[in-house]
């Protein structure tokens, strides 16, 4: 009897897992994107704007680790699921949608905000404290500048810093001592939010590296790339709504070039025309003067 009672006891298990159970059994068939997102830095503020300002679009499910991969065990048939299921480590939270995964890394980017350093953070970009009056007034703080290698003086009763001074570069690990400096000068390093770490769409895997877009980068290359096919095809003479004021430009050119040649005396070339016939005038009236021809 008290080993039948201790095997109901293993099998049975909470309510709130298993419906989490039988959910992602579901929304996989559901939704054409599944993402993964660690939620490592990740308030609860900014998840719950998230999930307001995109409930028709999204499902953000906080879920346990093994429940989800024995979930997604049991479903068949949606490509990338077993590799997602490999990737799921420390916090996570997954996210189905219908929306590119490209495009909605894009809204997380946007609604990232920027939280004070601790120790052992690791810096994600360069750090800098600006040259100007910090407003702190002298004390015991100046050895922190100090050993952060920050040149500063004594004005007006705060301290200034000197120049504008690099205290720490991509990947560099912050000690305990270096944040609190920051945190004194209000600085906030350390980007918060939901990115995606890992997505499957339309049968590919796609991984953190994959899914981030440089706008700025692709802005200039599109606008490189429409520039460049536009001088090839006015130059081929392909006519579309892009080249024909290129086109009519150039062979407008072109005309004016072939009519002042031709001395076409038009209001067009009248200016071009003119100056080389008198240019040509008194070249003839300069050879005729070397062989004695005197003008009357």
């Amino acid at each position: 009897m008290v080993s039948d009672i201790k095997i109901q006891d293993r099998k049975s298990y909470p309510k709130k897992k298993r419906m989490m159970y039988d959910e992602l059994q579901e929304l996989p068939k559901s939704y054409d994107v599944i993402a993964l997102s660690k939620m490592t830095k990740v308030r609860a503020t900014q998840l719950m704007m998230i999930r307001k300002k995109l409930r028709n679009d999204l499902k953000i499910l906080i879920i346990k680790n093994k429940v989800a991969q024995r979930a997604f065990e049991k479903v068949k048939n949606v490509p990338g699921l077993e590799s997602l299921s490999k990737e799921l480590e420390g916090q996570c939270g997954l996210i189905f949608t219908q929306i590119s995964p490209f495009k909605l890394n894009l809204i997380f980017d946007q609604n990232k905000v920027f939280l004070p350093a601790k120790g052992g953070d690791i810096a994600s970009k360069e750090i800098s404290i600006p040259a100007g009056n910090t407003g702190i007034t002298p004390g015991p703080v100046l050895s922190e500048f100090k050993e952060a290698n920050v040149p500063t003086k004594i004005n007006q009763g705060s301290i200034w810093v000197n120049r504008d001074t690099v205290i720490a570069r991509k990947g560099d690990v912050i000690s305990q001592k270096l944040a609190s400096l920051m945190s004194k000068l209000n600085i906030k390093p350390i980007e918060a939010g939901i990115a995606l770490n890992f997505a499957i769409a339309a049968g590919l895997l796609l991984r953190e590296s994959d899914l981030k877009i440089n706008l700025e980068q692709y802005r200039n290359e599109m606008s490189r790339s429409f520039q460049e096919a536009l001088a090839l095809a006015t130059e081929a003479g392909y006519l579309t709504s892009e080249t024909v004021i290129p086109l009519l430009l150039k062979t407008h050119q072109k005309a004016v070039v072939l009519a002042s040649e031709s001395a076409y005396i038009s209001q067009d070339t009248v200016a071009l025309v003119l100056p080389r016939a008198q240019s040509k005038a008194y070249t003839v009236a300069n050879e005729a003067k070397k062989r004695g021809y005197e003008p009357h």
